[in-house]
């Protein structure tokens, strides 16, 4: 089937059904021309559909980047979508979006996905001042997020400070505020969970961290 039928099959949907399975096709044919549609469905206030989107934009990697930036940012359904979508895609070009939403998203879900996609995203072919500057907005992102209201946005920051330590200099003042932030994490208080506490000292550990 051809991508063109495709996309026609998607905005000829007329149930949640149809557009779920249209958005499953579209989403496995793995053709960069289907991503502008694939974005659109993240409006569509439909779960299972944009879901579907997601996995199939990730799986487009890099060529889903621009339509996901090309979104209104007035249109919060399709954002909080997106926010998931980037952060499994790992382009820095989605670093702004990223970092925005961490910091001031409403729903505790999207924040989780920006901080685990601050701690992954991809470096490679960087110039080094680009890389140095990319990697400290990722640190005082997650820093700051370490005192989230919510137990699963710090779990996750937890995550996310561990899988960006490899990335910073190993002598360097980062990864000391970096250490600093995990420390933060593993003490225990009524609002901090022992998962919480927990995830902070295995990073720690894993980073070799007494």
């Amino acid at each position: 089937m051809t991508t063109e039928l495709l996309i026609q099959n998607l905005h000829r949907a007329s149930s949640s059904q149809e557009l779920l399975l249209a958005t499953r096709q579209l989403a496995s044919c793995g053709e960069a021309a289907v991503a502008p549609a694939l974005v659109e469905v993240l409006g569509f206030n439909n779960p299972g559909a944009a879901v579907a989107a997601v996995e199939g934009l990730i799986g487009l990697g890099q060529a889903a980047v621009p339509p996901l930036l090309q979104l209104d940012p007035e249109n919060y359904g399709a954002r909080a979508w997106a926010v998931r979508a980037l952060a499994g895609i790992g382009d820095v070009r989605g670093l702004d979006l990223l970092v925005d939403a961490l910091g001031t998203d409403v729903a505790a879900s999207v924040r989780r996905a920006a901080a685990r996609g601050l701690g992954n995203l991809l470096l490679d072919g960087l110039e080094p001042a680009q890389r140095r500057e990319v990697l400290e907005r990722c640190l005082e992102a997650l820093l700051a997020a370490t005192s989230d209201g919510e137990w699963v946005v710090r779990y996750a920051v937890a995550v996310g400070l561990e899988a960006l330590a490899p990335a910073l200099e190993p002598d360097g003042a980062s990864l000391v505020h970096l250490h600093q932030g995990l420390v933060a994490l593993t003490q225990a208080e009524e609002a901090n969970p022992p998962v919480v506490s927990l995830r902070a000292r295995l990073a720690l550990t894993r980073l070799g961290q007494p």
